[in-house]
This record gives C-alpha cells, structure tokens and sequence, in this order.
C-alpha cells in the first residue's frame, strides 16, 4: 500500500520535553518529599526514629523523582519502543508498514523519514520488477521474432543443399525467398539495435539546421514506388515554404519511415495516404492519415509500446511484419527532440501528429 508520506509541519526541540519533564519532576520530587518531614515530624516521637529518619530523605527523594520522570516521559519511551518496532519490521522486508508516531519533534521527524525510506525502497523494488519484467518480454518478443524468419531461411537452404528444386525458375524462386528473409532479418536486427541504443545509452544527437520540407519531400520521393506496388496514393500538402530548424536528419528520416511504413501496412487496399506539413513561429507538425480496420481502446493505447502489434490481420499480406519496434522507435526519436508524437482515431481514420520545435543555432 503506497501512501503520501505526511511531514510534521511544526518544529520543536525533543530536549526542550525532556527538560521540561525533568524540571516537572524535580518540583514533584521536591514537594513530596517536603511534605513527607512535615508528616513524620508530627507522626514520630521517639528520638531514634528521628535521628535515624534523615538519612532516609536522599534515598525518598531519588526514588520519588525517578518514578516521577518515567512517568512523565512514558510516552516519549512509548515512541521510541515503536520506532525500533517499525524499524525491525521494515527491515524484515514489509515495506508496507508505515511507523505511525504523531509528534512534532525530533522523533517524529525521524519517524517521517523511516515512513519516506520505506516508501521510496518499495517504489526503487517495483521498479526493477517492472524492469525486470521488461526485460523478460523483450527476450520473448527478440527470440520470436527472429526465429520465424530465421526458420525460414534454414528452410529454404536446407531445398537448395539438397538440390530439392525442379527447375530452374524453382531455384530462383527458393534463392529469392532466401534473400528477402534475410533482409527481413537484418531489419529486425536494425530495429532492435535502434530501440537499445536510444533507450539504454545517452543518446546523442548530431543536431544541424536541416530544410524539414526538403527532407520530408526526399522521403515521399522514395516511398512512392513502395506505395504503387501497394496500391497505395500518396497525397501530398507540403506546401513550399522552407521550414529550417535544428534536428538529427537521419533520426527524424528514421522516424518519419517508420511512420510512412505503418500507414502503408496498415490502410486499406487500394487507399490512400495523405501526407501534410504545416508550420507556425514555434513549431513543424507533420501529419501523416490512413484509413484502415478500426483499433479497440486497449489497442490504441498498447500502440506505442515496445514489440506490440496489432493482429496480423490488419497488416498488408505483401509487407513482412516487423518487430513491433517503429512507432517506439519513432516516438522516442521526436520526443528526444524536444518534440511529440501522437495518434488521432477516429471513425477508420488514423491520423499521426509529429511535431517538432522550431530551433536555429543560438538554442542549442
């Protein structure tokens, strides 16, 4: 159970209470013992009792003034005992306990900070679980999908070692398979190396004043003939004003693929991609829309995660399914920019905002 960790607002002295507590009982000891000659005066009359009586005072008045100041200070003790308590208990690893000590002092100041200790060690552990558990999925999601296309190309070198091919446009068939497998591969591989070097390392930045419209008009350029065997149209609303700010071209390049791949897998055939750029004093924003099979909530919010895809079924038959790496790819690139990356869905429409700040040299 997390709770907010309340901090005591007022400050006072713990001694402060101890010597108050032993003034108190000084005073207690003093006026008890007073009043204890006063009655054994009256009370005794034999000279024996009275000359042997005085010695006793000193002892009377020790143990009067002790029994006084442990009582007064009971609660103090009382508070101590159940720090050492909580102590003990969080020690032995319930860091759902929190040291319950309503004081104001020195003591309740440290009680808060057993209560802040417990609460930050359970957060530090919840966290290297969840880690750890990051780990494990990108193991599973790294051992999948590498091994389809892996299985694939042993397969197909398996035929050609034995020579099980009829002819020779079989051969070439099974040698073209093997190739585009192995592409895919090295695409996995590359995605995967991209996502671990962004997020595991502090990544830099080659940052230059780059022509965003240039750069986004160069990307569109090679995409299209991608998109024709597709059956895709690419629509283009660029405009022709130059929009030059501070980016690492081939990161931002990265990012915009990934997401002109996304809408190429994922819109329907025949369709249609529009591409939009527009930009103000502070910022470039890049929209990039598709139509395509409708996504839940869950997948919707899941789409930006590492190695999440959405069912096959939705996918393009004539484009290999990737790792599940571009959009976190992408969305880390922008936003280690400075930037955003967000979808709007709505009614089979998907549209993807990249925006980036407008920088010259003297941001930097």
């Amino acid at each position: 159970m997390n709770e907010h960790v309340k901090e005591p607002k007022r400050k006072k002295k713990i001694q402060i209470n101890i010597l108050i507590r032993m003034v108190l009982s000084l005073i207690i000891a003093t006026a008890i013992n007073d009043f204890c000659i006063l009655l054994f005066l009256k009370i005794l009359k034999w000279n024996v009792l009275r000359d042997i009586f005085p010695y006793f005072l000193t002892p009377l008045f020790f143990i009067i003034f002790i029994l006084t100041f442990f009582m007064l200070t009971r609660r103090i003790v009382k508070d101590l005992v159940h720090l050492e308590h909580g102590l003990q208990k969080i020690s032995e690893g319930d860091l759902n306990y929190r040291v319950d000590v309503n004081r104001k002092d020195e003591l309740g100041r440290v009680a808060h900070n057993i209560n802040l200790m417990a609460q930050r060690l359970q957060h530090q552990i919840e966290k290297e679980r969840e880690l750890e558990n990051s780990k494990m999925e990108m193991i599973t999601g790294i051992s999948h999908d590498l091994r389809t296309p892996l299985t694939s190309i042993i397969g197909y070198i398996e035929l050609l070692r034995t020579s099980s091919f009829q002819d020779q446009d079989e051969y070439t068939r099974f040698v073209q398979n093997t190739y585009n497998k192995a592409v895919h591969l090295k695409k996995l591989l590359d995605d995967l190396f991209e996502y671990t070097r962004l997020t595991s390392t502090e990544p830099r930045l080659d940052l230059k004043p780059i022509d965003v419209l240039q750069l986004l008009d160069q990307l569109l350029f090679e995409f299209e003939p991608i998109a024709q065997e597709n059956e895709i149209t690419i629509v283009k609303e660029n405009g022709s004003s130059p929009a030059i700010t501070l980016i690492d071209s081939e990161k931002i390049a990265r990012a915009i693929d990934n997401l002109l791949m996304n809408a190429l897998k994922y819109s329907e055939k025949p369709g249609t991609v529009r591409v939009m750029m527009k930009s103000d004093h502070r910022h470039i924003i890049i929209e990039i829309e598709n139509k395509g099979t409708p996504l839940t909530e869950e997948q919707e919010h899941k789409l930006f995660e590492r190695f999440y895809k959405v069912d096959h079924s939705r996918s393009s038959e004539g484009i290999q399914s990737g790792a599940g790496l571009g959009l976190s790819i992408a969305r880390n690139i922008v936003e280690l920019h400075g930037g955003t990356l967000t979808l709007q869905h709505s009614n089979r429409l998907f549209t993807f905002h990249l925006r980036l700040p407008l920088r010259d040299n003297t941001d930097e």
